[in-house]
């Protein structure tokens, strides 16, 4: 317990924030990274553990730079989690998409995930074993209006997710996802209008956005050895009801 590591993307700002709090309250030694360097170093200054937290830049879309960072590992830890949260919006009509913004969704929020998971997984492999968590969204699982790009991304993420279940859980590695509905972080404020949040409200059951310490709840049961050692290939929906009652591009 006191040399496990998981490693969480996006962690300076929304749920990846979240996430690492949850995890070191919960007894992990998390290294967050992230592009922001601004916000790795508030999340050093609100998140004040130097024993058990670490910060690094880094980006995702990098091979290289990721199995580099992987590789540099302390040998004295454990990589038993990885949470990937990094990730980029974009709320553009299907016509209207520009093929290098395509390409650009693709890189981060689908690439990125693939590169993390693939390295970390064989570093997992020879630690004994671990538990992935990629972060998907609603507009991986159902059509929403202007989300031809996010939406492809994360719906890639999901199936990947499920390729890698089925492949390492003879290895001892779990991997799951969390599909949050809106919530109100730095991204979602990006790509939600007025008329965007509206609807949200009207259409998700409980009649709120979420907060991103919900997500990272959920995200830190699923990377639990104890409590979810027989969940994999899941997704989890963190939304309110949201999926079972409609979507953005409807009401």
């Amino acid at each position: 317990m006191n040399n496990r590591l998981a490693i969480v993307t996006g962690g300076a700002s929304g749920i990846g924030f979240s996430t690492v709090g949850q995890l070191l309250n919960n007894g992990w030694n998390v290294l967050a990274v992230d592009r922001d360097q601004s916000g790795l170093d508030l999340l050093s200054e609100r998140l004040s553990q130097p024993d058990k937290l670490s910060t690094r830049y880094l980006d995702v879309t990098s091979e290289h730079a990721v199995n580099d960072e992987i590789a540099s590992i302390d040998s004295e830890l454990t990589l038993k989690g990885l949470v990937n949260s990094a990730g980029i919006g974009d709320n553009t009509p299907f016509l209207d998409v520009r093929l290098d913004r395509f390409r650009g969704l693709l890189d981060v929020n689908l690439i990125g995930v693939f590169v993390l998971c693939q390295a970390a997984a064989r570093r997992m492999l020879k630690d004994g074993g671990g538990s992935i968590v990629n972060v998907s969204s609603g507009s991986g699982l159902r059509a929403n209006a202007g989300r031809a790009a996010y939406g492809a991304s994360k719906g890639g993420v999901e199936i990947l997710s499920k390729v890698m279940a089925v492949e390492l859980a003879p290895m001892g590695i779990r991997v799951n996802t969390v599909a949050p509905g809106p919530i109100e972080t730095p991204l979602v404020a990006t790509m939600h209008s007025p008329e965007d949040r509206a609807r949200a409200v009207r259409s998700v059951p409980q009649g709120r956005y979420g907060r991103p310490e919900e997500v990272a709840k959920a995200i830190a049961f699923l990377l639990d050895e104890d409590q979810a050692s027989y969940i994999t290939g899941h997704t989890l929906c963190v939304d309110g009801g949201f999926q079972a009652a409609g979507s953005f591009g409807s009401g």
